[in-house]
């Protein structure tokens, strides 16, 4: 399905804003038509301005894990602003009068090109948000983490295409943000490895179900190598438990709350006794391999335990395989006594899925 096709829609369609990362792209046509997309037109560098007739399945079919976020269209606007006079004032009129009856409980704009270098669209976001704020009664979620996840928030992203709005819940929307990704400076000094932002992103992401994981809480990490994982948890004062056959960072020796295992996950036993509050898993090698030791060492988890699973891909080319293997994967955890409760694909997942099981 090309962006220049055009195909006679129904009057049940309805357009919806959908973001399918880029390392996607070559299967985003096949993940659209499991959507029931009759039409699609490319936005920015990963989101598709679609009409669907079947719109739940943006969040509930099998193709719903190659979408990082979704929102419905209430209000869009094709234009350019960079050359449009006085856009700031008129988009942010238009959005009271769209939306100001409707109550949300945040305003949150981000732009189609995240990651693009050049700094005029961010700029306009930042400047359409505070005259929009300016306009409406104060609002109950001023920053992203105030949110209720079940509350509708209106969301918006601007970019050379126009402006594009709706209002969901975070929830549903499968993120916090606009657009849905918190970035993380990766080239930070004392940044150990990629994985660290991955785990940052995770737990930013788990907002959205749970609350925040309480100072102290105590972490199995398997496969923990180099420790950019294990860094992160320890710099929110979570107490970790690392394994690994290959050993840590030497920037990690010594640090308060890190107890590590320098032995194959396979053959680590935890003593008896210790209760785990959650198991983090970022394994290379064969996923199945990976769940079963998830699984048994699950049996150390306290009651509602939280489990972070990296689901590897061999290879995303269809959505066959991946799918079949993520079928096996939650299989295999359900019958284990664990639940997926969630999955997403971070910022910095490349073939890959975070799957987040709990305890019951």
């Amino acid at each position: 399905m090309s962006d220049s096709e055009t195909t006679a829609t129904s009057p049940t369609t309805r357009p919806w804003l959908v973001r399918i990362p880029e390392i996607f792209e070559g299967i985003a046509d096949t993940v659209l038509k499991q959507m029931g997309a009759v039409s699609s037109t490319r936005l920015g560098q990963d989101y598709y301005l679609i009409k669907t007739a079947t719109p739940a399945a943006i969040r509930h079919s099998e193709a719903a894990k190659f979408a990082r976020w979704n929102l419905p269209m209430d209000h869009t606007w094709p234009c350019n602003a960079q050359k449009m006079d006085g856009f700031i004032e008129k988009a942010a009129q238009t959005l009271l009068k769209k939306f100001g009856e409707r109550n949300p409980q945040g305003i949150f704009i981000g732009t189609l090109q995240p990651t693009s270098p050049d700094k005029y669209y961010k700029g306009l976001a930042s400047n359409l948000r505070g005259r929009v704020l300016q306009l409406f009664p104060k609002l109950a979620a001023a920053t992203v983490e105030e949110q209720d996840p079940t509350a509708e928030t209106l969301f918006c992203l601007v970019g050379k295409e126009g402006l594009f709005c709706g209002m969901q819940s975070p929830r549903d929307s499968n993120g916090l943000y606009a657009g849905g990704s918190k970035y993380i400076d990766q080239d930070a000094p004392d940044t150990i490895s990629r994985a660290g932002a991955k785990i940052a992103e995770a737990l930013h992401y788990l907002l959205l179900y749970r609350p925040p994981m309480k100072e102290g809480a105590h972490w199995i990490e398997l496969g923990a190598c180099p420790g950019g994982m294990t860094s992160e948890l320890l710099a929110r004062k979570q107490r970790v438990t690392a394994i690994d056959r290959a050993p840590l960072d030497k920037r990690l020796d010594g640090r308060p709350g890190l107890k590590f295992f320098l032995e194959d996950v396979a053959a680590f036993q935890p003593k008896a006794g210790t209760a785990y509050d959650a198991l983090l898993c970022d394994m290379n090698g064969p996923p199945e391999e990976s769940i079963e030791q998830v699984i048994r060492l699950s049996r150390f988890l306290k009651p509602g335990g939280l489990v972070v699973f990296t689901l590897k891909v061999p290879r995303v080319d269809s959505l066959e395989e991946p799918n079949e293997l993520f079928r096996l994967i939650v299989a295999m955890s359900k019958a284990a006594g664990l639940r997926l409760f969630a999955q997403t694909h971070l910022t910095y997942n490349r073939h890959e899925f975070t799957l987040f099981f709990e305890t019951v």
